[in-house]
C-alpha cells in the first residue's frame, strides 16, 4: 500500500506505538497554486521519519523541523508559507501560492489526545466518515457529525473530515487489468480483482493483487458497495459482467464502467432491462468505458479509465 495515501492519524499512532513522539501537520488553508488541498496531511515521528505530504516537496523539510519542535515543547502552531518565504526549506512555494499548516503534537501539551485519533482511525477502517474541529485560539477539539460538516477553515475553527479509502472493484482479470490495477493503486485506490474463471486471476499474472474467487454478483453483494467505490467490468463475458453491473446499479458506487463496443453495450442494456432496470438507472454505466483519448494499447485504455473515474470522483463532466 502506498504510504503517502494512508490515513495519516493512523500513521502517527503507529509512530507512538513504536515509542516515538509524533505530530500531525495539516493544510488548513490555501491561496493560489498551492500543490496540496486543504485537509492534506503529513505524519511526523520525533526522529524525523515522515509519511504523507502537505506540498509538492517545497515545505516538507521546514514543517518536519517545526513538528519536532512541537513534539518537544507540546505546543501546537500554525505555519504560514508563501512564494517568497525563505524558511520554507529555502525554496518557498515555486508554484506561486500560499498555504497555512496546522502542526499538532499527538497526546502531549495542546495537541489532540490519542483517543480522538484512535476513534478516527477505527472509523476509517470500518469505512465510516469521521469529523472533528480544532479551535485555533484555545486548541479545544470536538467530535462532529461528518454528514453535516466538510473540511474547511472558518472563523479560526478548522474542521477535518476523514472519509473511507477509495476502492476499485475490477471484474475480469484480463490484460487491461494488468495495467489498470497498478495505476489505480498509485491513484489511491484499494483494488480487488474478481474473476471466477480458472487461470485468469493468478499470482503469476497479478503478483501483488487481492483476488476474490467468486462469481462477481455474489462477491460484490458480500463486500458491499458504497459511495467511495468504483466498479469496472472488463471480462467481456455477459455471464460475468452483467450480473456484476446489476449489483452495482443497485448500490451507491460513484462510478460504474463496462468494457465493450456500442453494439455489445446495446445487448447489455436489453439484458439489464429484462432484469427490471430502467433507462435512467442504466445510464449510470459508462460504456464504452474510459475517456475518448484515442487509446489503442492496453496501458492507454487503462489511462483513459483512470481519467474517467477521476472525472466522476470530482464531479467533473466533459462528455455526454
Amino acid at each position: 500500500m502506498n504510504a503517502v495515501l494512508e490515513h495519516m492519524p493512523s500513521v502517527a499512532l503507529g509512530y507512538l506505538a513504536q515509542g516515538q513522539g509524533a505530530a500531525l501537520a495539516t493544510v488548513i488553508s490555501t491561496w493560489g497554486s498551492a500543490p496540496r488541498p486543504v485537509g492534506a496531511q503529513l505524519a511526523i515521528a520525533q526522529n524525523g521519519a515522515f509519511q504523507g505530504s502537505v506540498s509538492g516537496g517545497c515545505v516538507e523539510g521546514a514543517v518536519i523541523l517545526e513538528a519536532q519542535a512541537a513534539i518537544a515543547d507540546g505546543k501546537c502552531r500554525v505555519l504560514n508559507y508563501g512564494i517568497a518565504d525563505e524558511n520554507a526549506f529555502a525554496v518557498g512555494l515555486a508554484c506561486g501560492g500560499d498555504i497555512q499548516i496546522l502542526v499538532e503534537p499527538i497526546g502531549v501539551g495542546s495537541g489532540p489526545e490519542t483517543q480522538l485519533l484512535e476513534a478516527a482511525s477505527k472509523a476509517v477502517k470500518a469505512r465510516k466518515p469521521f469529523a472533528y474541529s480544532v479551535d485555533l485560539n484555545s486548541w479545544e477539539r470536538q467530535q462532529l457529525d461528518p454528514e453535516k460538516h466538510k473540511t474547511n477553515l472558518s472563523d479560526n475553527m478548522f474542521t477535518q473530515v476523514s472519509t473511507p479509502r477509495l476502492r476499485m472493484m475490477i471484474v475480469g482479470a484480463v490484460h487491461i487489468t494488468q495495467s489498470l490495477s497498478p495505476m489505480a493503486k498509485m491513484a489511491g485506490y484499494d483494488v480487488m480483482l474478481i474473476d471466477p474463471r480458472e487461470g485468469f486471476a493468478t499470482k503469476e499474472r497479478f503478483a501483488d493483487d487481492v483476488f476474490i474467487d467468486e462469481w462477481p454478483d455474489k462477491a460484490l453483494e458480500n463486500i458491499g458497495l458504497d459511495a467511495h467505490t468504483a466498479v469496472i467490468t472488463l471480462s467481456h463475458d455477459p455471464k460475468i459482467d452483467t450480473p456484476a453491473l446489476a449489483v452495482a446499479l443497485g448500490s451507491d458506487a460513484f462510478y460504474i464502467g463496462a468494457l465493450g463496443s456500442r453494439k455489445t453495450h446495446a445487448k447489455r442494456v436489453k439484458q439489464l432491462q429484462g432484469l427490471g432496470f430502467d433507462d435512467v438507472q442504466i445510464t449510470r454505466i459508462h460504456s464504452p468505458i474510459g475517456l475518448n483519448i484515442g487509446s489503442k494499447s492496453t496501458a492507454e485504455i487503462a489511462i483513459s479509465i483512470i481519467a474517467e473515474v477521476t472525472e466522476c470522483l470530482h464531479g467533473k463532466k466533459v462528455r455526454s
